[in-house]
């Protein structure tokens, strides 16, 4: 597409426009007619990988003594009875289970089934012109900034309601972004509602 930036696509907004990058550090504005296509920031709906403060639940089927909650340390890993420490962070449930099934196959069990779902999600961040700013419990569910405002208390009276700036780590990479508010939120996101100009 003309004016695309490498390294994502976000299917929900048509580009119209080249969307130059600006200077290191400054926001890109994520509108309809613009696309915030920069290397390191996923579309809307990537897969979910797993970081530090997500609680996964782990099934060996078979193995009682392995099959139960972790957290995903602060190291990014989960620390399991025979395996030993299992690298989570950036990973997919799926892939979890992969490494898992690796660790323990051939060492401790002859043909190890695994499986991992998410327990509990990392908390979100809200900051700026909310009511309640801080750090809240993400839900599951089609989550967005508006319904972050929404457990934040609401907008203050100089709040802007259009546009979020929204900080999302992908790939290791923190990624910045002006957001609508319709935009789908991820576990670990910081949203920052800026005052608006009168």
């Amino acid at each position: 597409m003309r004016g695309a930036i490498p390294g994502l696509t976000t299917p929900d907004y048509a580009l119209n426009t080249p969307a130059p990058l600006p200077p290191p550090g400054e926001p890109i504005a994520l509108t309809p007619d613009t696309t915030a296509a920069i290397p390191g920031m996923p579309a809307p709906n990537p897969p979910y990988r797993l970081d530090s403060g997500d609680r996964v639940r782990v099934t060996v089927f078979g193995q009682d003594n392995l099959s139960r909650l972790y957290t995903v340390d602060g190291s990014g890993s989960v620390s399991l009875a025979l395996a030993g420490p299992v690298r989570a962070r950036g990973l997919t449930t799926f892939e979890l289970a992969a490494s898992i099934t690796n660790q323990l196959k051939g060492k401790y069990i002859k043909d190890p089934k695994v499986a991992v779902e998410v327990e509990g999600y990392r908390p979100f961040f809200i900051l700026g012109e909310v009511r309640k700013p801080g750090q809240f419990p993400y839900v599951n569910g089609g989550m967005t900034v508006e319904a972050a405002v929404a457990i934040a208390e609401g907008y203050t009276e100089r709040a802007n309601k259009r546009m979020v700036r929204l900080t999302r780590k992908f790939g290791g990479v923190m990624s910045t972004v002006m957001v609508p508010t319709d935009y789908p939120m991820q576990p670990g996101d910081t949203n920052y509602v800026l005052e608006r100009f009168f």
